[in-house]
């Protein structure tokens, strides 16, 4: 039994959080949900009356003093409310909405100096270890071609501020292509499995994501194409969303769960 418990708090309790909390309270050996948080602290409560350990319901910035790990599932609009006290505090910081690292260097620098780590999830990217290995070498190129249903994506920024219509489409239709940097600050809650793959590797600048709105999907399809000096791989995987959130695929919180199982576990399987 690890020798030390370390609690845990969650910042957000839509499809990931919730899930990743229940896992907590059921019993991860070394692990104690401390505090969650939500938009509605009313409807939270009611969340976690049934648990066997309800944790306390608090605001999203007092996180930090009840915890050792934080793990960030809200809305991209609060990242903030929950990645600075994490990381001012020291605590090991778990972003689900990693897009919102990409233009948040100074975050990443900052944690260096108050000893923070920032462990992104895997999130929906197979083949995550494969990547990082290979960028211990030389990388050539990592492109994504994402297809969702379109509901998947309706209401993101970027579909809005170009008045694409999703409502009746009959067939694929590319929404976008470019860079992740530029895909995370059009779509912050849709790709954000884009953003992990190129934190693996070249960054957001040289990372290139496709994104299609396909009616013929009833799953979330990405095909991660990698080219490098050591190897080349082509990855194929077809996600359930989650039917609390369509944005969100049902691997997501699996992954955090699995990470958080890592940081306490004896044993250990992948880089």
């Amino acid at each position: 039994m690890p020798s030390e418990i370390k609690n845990v708090a969650i910042g957000g309790l839509g499809a990931i959080g919730l899930r990743t909390a229940e896992a907590i309270d059921a019993g991860i050996e070394g692990l104690k949900l401390s505090a969650v948080s939500a938009r509605n602290v009313e409807a939270a409560e009611k969340r976690v009356l049934n648990f066997r350990n309800p944790p306390p319901v608090m605001a999203i910035t007092d996180l930090a003093e009840h915890a050792d790990i934080i793990v960030e599932c809200a809305p991209a609009a609060h990242f903030d409310d929950i990645a600075v006290p994490a990381i001012e505090a020291g605590c090991i910081f778990i972003p689900c909405s990693c897009g919102q690292l990409i233009e948040r260097g100074a975050l990443i620098e900052r944690a260096k100096e108050t000893g923070a780590q920032i462990l992104v999830p895997t999130g929906a990217l197979v083949g995550f270890d494969a990547v990082r290995a290979a960028a211990e070498g030389t990388i050539h190129e990592v492109r994504m071609v994402t297809r969702k249903p379109p509901g998947g994506i309706q209401g993101a920024p970027y579909i809005q501020r170009n008045n694409i219509n999703l409502d009746n489409v009959q067939e694929p239709l590319k929404v976008f292509e470019g860079t992740v940097r530029e895909a995370a600050a059009g779509f912050p809650a849709n790709l954000n499995v884009a953003a992990a793959l190129s934190m693996a590797a070249l960054g957001p600048d040289k990372t290139i994501i496709e994104l299609w709105a396909d009616p013929t999907k009833t799953r979330n399809e990405h095909t991660i194409i990698v080219d490098s000096d050591a190897t080349y791989f082509e990855i194929k995987i077809a996600g359930i969303p989650s039917p609390d959130n369509p944005a969100t695929g049902l691997l997501t919180p699996l992954s955090v769960i699995a990470t958080l199982r890592a940081l306490v576990s004896a044993f250990k399987v992948g880089s």
